[in-house]
């Protein structure tokens, strides 16, 4: 089965251009950027600076080609902190946030600082500028899990974190 997505917006802002030379941030969660809706999805936005975050569901679209289609990696965020590539696990993509997938559809949780028409202003974005935006979906509390598990390579990782 195959369909087609449009657009409702697009990225302004966020992290450096990956050919810009500066290093990726360690952690996204102070970088503020912009979210750009098309005119006609104006309307769409009504409602939304009453939530504190939401997700930005988005069409990776610098993904390299041959990382299209790709079932397993080895986690990049470990290899970032500084950990082996020897030491990091080669996992299934599903079980990864990495951007190496079938369809590289970004899931990016944000703080909205606020919204100026058809602009939302958010803060922790770690999307390029330029990406388009697929949708947007207000963060409920009925979301969280009260109880998860995550695998030890992934808790070693996400202690150091900091929340949005």
């Amino acid at each position: 089965m195959s369909f087609a997505l449009r657009a409702v917006g697009v990225v302004r802002g966020g992290l450096p251009p990956r050919e810009s030379g500066r290093p990726r941030p360690s952690s996204t969660a102070e970088i503020d950027g912009r979210i750009e809706i098309l005119p006609e999805f104006e309307e769409a936005l009504d409602g939304i600076e009453a939530f504190s975050h939401a997700f930005i569901l988005s069409y990776l679209h610098l993904l390299p080609e041959d990382a299209k289609g790709l079932v397993k990696v080895k986690p990049r965020r470990h290899r970032r902190e500084g950990v082996g590539l020897d030491e990091v696990p080669t996992v299934g993509v599903f079980a990864t946030d990495s951007p190496a997938r079938p369809n590289p559809i970004g899931l990016t949780l944000v703080k909205i600082v606020r919204r100026e028409g058809n602009v939302l202003v958010v803060r922790g974005l770690d999307l390029y500028d330029g990406t388009p935006v697929l949708d947007i979906k207000p963060y409920r509390t009925d979301y969280k899990a009260a109880q998860h598990e995550v695998p030890s390579w992934v808790a070693e990782y996400d202690h150091e974190r900091e929340p949005l």
